[in-house]
């Protein structure tokens, strides 16, 4: 989301005053929570390749920007990887299959960078049941590039509106490996309404939406201090909240016009949408689970190659009782009789858009 410095400095008011115009400019040009984006820029540097892979994993993508991940290295040429526990969301993934997803593409981006130092990465999932690790990764000397690890620090996740123009015919071939891809009028059309639907649902039901904004990080200085959940920094951002207009008392408000104006933002976002990407599975076990978040990981590597832009849009997958509708929706529309439709994405051109922020990778090793 963007916005020019002399809109962004005109909005500035009634919950701020500043001296001088300058002084306004300044403070939106230092918005940049570059502490919580550190980690990005440290990826790679370590020698030791369990921490070089490691580095790299907890980049991954996942629900709510939650990083899921503890990992103990106690034992040599081992990654044993856990779910935090703290960072669950029993509201919107009450059975934490979202979660075990991004678990998913954390030990995929793994795989992926082990084997740029020559290490070839075997995963058992959940060797002793769901109660412990959730993967034992062995590594051993061996394995091949893979072509995908030159895009992992140009992937994203898009939360923007898409060019108004449709995926090539090309493109959604090349696509066809990794996933089923939308992109019919009809059923486009059908899922955008489908999305904002589910969506709404979520923002309007309380425990839901608190569960969110609980999870929200206004401005730069709590990005900084707690660089998971839902950022919400940038020159435009801030300044709404410097001028009162986004709080969090706001986005727990569906009458407030902060609340009103994300809506409408959410709005055309999930309208600008020319095609969607699909995962399904047969089962659900964990074990899928964690299959459909390496797939997904490799989606989005490959959409980056492309030059497209990727965005899960998942809250019609939710589920917790108000969703159930849309999520029987989702169901009769992308998978089959008895499958399960893992992920959801928007899938087109996007814009550039920052990095995500991340813990450093000392924070999430809990042994060794």
């Amino acid at each position: 989301m963007t916005m020019s410095r002399r809109k962004a400095i005109s909005l500035i008011g009634g919950g701020a005053v500043f001296a001088a115009t300058t002084s306004a400019a300044g403070f939106l040009a230092t918005r940049t929570p570059h502490k919580a984006l550190e980690p990005w820029t440290t990826a790679g540097s370590y020698r030791e390749p369990r921490k070089f892979a490691l580095s790299y994993a907890i980049l991954a993508p996942n629900p709510h920007n939650r990083q899921p991940w503890l990992v103990d290295l106690a034992q040599p040429g081992r990654v044993i990887l856990m779910r935090d526990k703290q960072r669950d969301l029993p509201m919107t993934d009450p059975h934490n299959r979202q979660l075990i997803i991004g678990l998913g593409c954390f030990l995929e981006l793994m795989s992926i960078a082990a084997a740029q130092k020559g290490f070839d990465v075997a995963h058992d999932i959940f060797p002793s049941g769901e109660d412990g690790p959730v993967a034992v990764s062995t590594f051993t000397p061996g394995a091949q590039p893979d072509p995908l690890f030159s895009d992992i620090m140009q992937r994203r996740s898009c939360k923007e509106p898409f060019e108004d123009k449709p995926v090539p015919a090309g493109l959604v071939a090349d696509l066809g490996n990794f996933a089923t891809i939308i992109d019919q009028p009809e059923p486009v059309a059908a899922l955008r309404k489908l999305t904002l639907d589910a969506w709404m649902v979520e923002a309007t039901t309380p425990h839901t939406m608190r569960e969110s904004v609980d999870l929200m990080r206004f401005g730069k200085a709590e990005i900084n201090a707690n660089p998971d959940g839902i950022d919400l920094g940038g020159p435009f951002l801030e300044t709404l909240m410097l001028a009162g207009q986004l709080t969090r008392e706001g986005q727990l408000d569906p009458s407030s016009s902060g609340f009103q104006q994300g809506v409408e933002l959410y709005r055309n976002m999930l309208a600008a949408t020319p095609a969607y990407a699909v995962l399904t599975s047969a089962a659900n076990t964990r074990t899928d689970q964690i299959e459909a978040g390496r797939r997904w990981l490799r989606l989005n590597l490959m959409t980056t190659r492309l030059g497209l832009a990727l965005h899960p849009v998942s809250q019609a997958l939710q589920e917790y009782p108000e969703m159930a509708t849309h999520y029987e929706s989702a169901h009769d529309m992308l998978a089959e009789p008895g499958h399960t439709v893992q992920m959801l994405g928007r899938l087109g051109f996007g814009p550039e858009v920052q990095e995500t922020p991340r813990w450093p990778l000392e924070t999430r090793i809990a042994h060794g």
